[in-house]
Order: C-alpha cells, then structure tokens, then sequence
C-alpha cells in the first residue's frame, strides 16, 4: 500500500493556496484565459484530493483518518470558494483558450452554485469519516456531485 505523509498534505495544500492567489491575480489583470487557469489548478487540487479519498476507499492506501480528513476538508474548502470568482463571463468554451465551461454557467447561475453546495455538503460528511466503511459510503454522493456539475455545465474536451 502508498503512504500518504505530511509533505503530500502539505503540497497539497500549497496548491490550494496557490490557486486561491491565481483568483486575486486573475481578477488583478482581468484576465479570461488567468481566470481559465485559475479554476483548472482548482481543478487540479480537487482531482489529487479525490484521488487519495478514491485510492483509500480501495484499499490502495491504509485508511487514515487525519488524512481522509485532510482531503475532504480540501475538497471541502474549495467548494466554498464563490463561482463567480472564477467563472467570469467571456471565459466560456469557444471564448477562451483551454475553457470547458458551458454557457449554462451563466444562463443558471443559480444551479451552478448549487452544484458548489452539493460538492462542499458531501465533502463535508466525509470529513467525519471514522472508517473505512464511512468513507466508502460517502465516495458515493461526492462523486454523484462532481460528476452532475461536469455533465451540466462542463462541456467536451477542445
């Protein structure tokens, strides 16, 4: 089985915190293509904290706790980051480069906060996960919530 340490957390949370700065420098520069880049690292933190819930979930890595913790609570405080922030408008699939983001975004922006919602109440619960069934049980509805965001309002690979 891998060992998760401190230092994965660690840089882990770097990344979070690296794309928390990205969204005051994309809205610094007005940027689309930095706000673009800004929620793909979001992305891209949410993705590697999955993967660790996920691997552990399987068995691949030994259940602990403090770091089931510590990727839910990831995944959880980025979920609460406000939309907007990083879903600017004019950052739509076809208006700039590298951006997945349909245009639904904007049309129903009211769903879209809602999937945030639903992303940080499901992250929320595994991050009280005791054992390796609770987080079995939880992999479930957080999974659910990613993937009904992606098929609502991320469109098909550029």
């Amino acid at each position: 089985m891998k060992a998760f340490t401190k230092s994965h957390f660690a840089i882990a949370s770097a990344a979070a915190l690296f794309a928390t700065a990205s969204v005051a420098s994309s809205h610094a520069t007005k940027s689309s293509n930095a706000d673009v880049a800004a929620r793909h690292m979001m992305m891209e933190v949410v993705a590697k904290n999955m993967g660790i819930l996920g691997s552990t979930a399987k068995g691949e890595i030994a259940f602990n706790a403090g770091l089931v913790q510590s990727a839910a609570g990831g995944i959880n405080m980025l979920a609460k980051i406000d939309p907007t922030s990083l879903w600017t408008e004019g950052t739509e699939q076809g208006a700039a480069d590298l951006s997945r983001a349909k245009t639904e975004i904007w049309s129903d922006p009211a769903g879209f906060a809602q999937k945030f919602e639903d992303m940080a109440t499901a992250s929320a619960a595994l991050m009280g996960a005791a054992d390796l069934d609770a987080l079995r049980a939880g992999m479930g509805p957080l999974g659910g919530a990613c993937k009904a965001c992606h098929e609502s309002y991320r469109g098909p690979k550029n």
